[in-house]
């Protein structure tokens, strides 16, 4: 979680605006959208986001351009999108969204990281470059003193589990919040300065802004909790002493009929990844698929590395659970700040919407009617970056917010 939240030498307010344009008009998508944040905005950013559908960033650079004139960023970040959400709608296919932020006596620092294949020397040497499966990544920023980071990576030429992993090691209690680009491959993937970027990853260093990150997995706890007691990689042998085959059966036929129905149709592992807490709730658990399972041994295997002693427990995921979870992470969230926050970045999961709740607009207004009065913006996206239990993790299927507290 973040570090700062008891801070006292943070003080900052931020003043936030945010702009939508549903069209696909290209530059004057941009400059519409950079329009609508400027008027909320009394100060000149520090940040802007921008997240555009292909269609719009065909003329990448001269949208930025757009941008700068109309708001003068100090730095811009950006990615394309399958789509947009912000200002209580969404825009499944299409659009600009513009977030931008004014953080009084901050620091925001923007990079750009490129993943290349290690020379002979840096395979030898190991560390980062065997870590990364032979890759290294160039433009790594300094972290010392950072309060969070924003991050957008494409899917295609980066290796994010990785660098999430390093970042949590290296600097742990700091947060990496944000998305991977939805709007397919291309010479403008990403946006960083003035520039379209083709691949690897772009993003901010924030230091002396409050930063709190929330993650809703989209999923609700079923059956009991049972301790990994045999385990290699990502493959269970055992829970609780048992093939862990079995005893997941087991805890299926003792489900309510509902339940049993909803695992049916796909059955998602909870992993308990801070053990240091008397009970967890549904924010404690890493949400992951079952991958497969052999008859013969009762081993399963699941999206992510496990240890010995782990707690998981079996999770569910339909409309009536993604909604509830939203809407239980952001009623926390707004209990613990006392007030609707500053402003908000959405990044919400290609695959929710009305993909999944039938309509569109859920996320959206879901998180609207929670921040009242806060600007949120951002874009639908093709994995969410986010911490559970203090580590950073890409996810599926969440509605991830970096929340920002006046």
């Amino acid at each position: 979680m973040a570090r700062l939240v008891e801070r006292e030498d943070v003080a900052v307010k931020p003043r936030v605006g945010v702009g939508i344009s549903a069209e696909n008009g290209g530059v004057e998508s941009f400059a519409e959208a950079a329009g609508r944040a400027a008027v909320a905005l009394d100060a000149r950013p520090d940040l802007a986001c921008a997240f555009a559908a292909p269609a719009n960033l065909e003329r990448a650079a001269q949208g930025l351009a757009a941008i700068h004139e109309r708001l003068r960023p100090k730095a811009v970040v950006g990615c394309g999108a399958q789509g947009v959400a912000g200002e209580r709608r969404e825009v499944e296919t299409g659009g600009v969204a513009v977030w931008a932020a004014s953080f009084p006596g901050a620091e925001v620092v923007p990079f750009r990281l490129e993943a290349r294949v290690a020379r002979r020397h840096e395979r030898e040497a190991g560390g980062e470059a065997a870590a990364r499966g032979g890759l290294v990544v160039v433009g790594m920023p300094d972290l010392e003193g950072a309060d969070a980071v924003i991050m957008l990576a494409d899917p295609y030429s980066f290796p994010l589990e990785p660098l999430l992993t390093e970042f949590s090691e290296r600097n742990p209690g700091v947060p990496v919040i944000g998305g991977i680009a939805s709007g397919g491959p291309g010479p403008a993937a990403l946006l960083e300065g003035r520039e379209p970027v083709a691949g690897g990853a772009v993003g901010a260093v924030l230091r002396g802004v409050e930063v709190r990150p929330l993650v809703s997995q989209g999923a609700r706890p079923i059956g009991p909790e049972m301790a990994i007691t045999a385990a290699e990689g990502n493959v269970i042998h055992e829970l609780a002493s048992r093939p862990a085959l079995e005893r997941l059966r087991q805890a299926i036929a003792e489900l309510e009929p509902t339940e049993r129905a909803l695992a049916a149709e796909g059955l998602l592992v909870g992993i308990v990844v801070d053990p240091n807490k008397p009970d967890y709730d549904r924010g404690d658990f890493l949400i992951r698929g079952l991958i497969g399972a052999d008859e013969e041994t009762g081993a399963v295997t699941v999206g992510a590395g496990v240890r010995l002693g782990q707690t998981v427990r079996m999770q569910v995921r339909d409309a009536e659970s993604a909604h509830d979870d939203l809407v239980h992470a952001l009623g926390r969230q707004v209990a613990a700040l006392g007030r609707p926050p500053a402003g908000a970045l959405l990044f919400t999961c290609n695959g929710r919407g009305s993909h999944m709740f039938g309509t569109p607009g859920h996320d959206a207004e879901t998180v609207a009617d929670a921040f009242v009065g806060a600007p949120t913006a951002g874009f639908f996206c093709a994995g969410e970056i986010g911490p559970v239990g203090g580590r950073n993790y890409v996810h599926g299927f969440t509605a991830t917010l970096a929340v920002f507290p006046g």
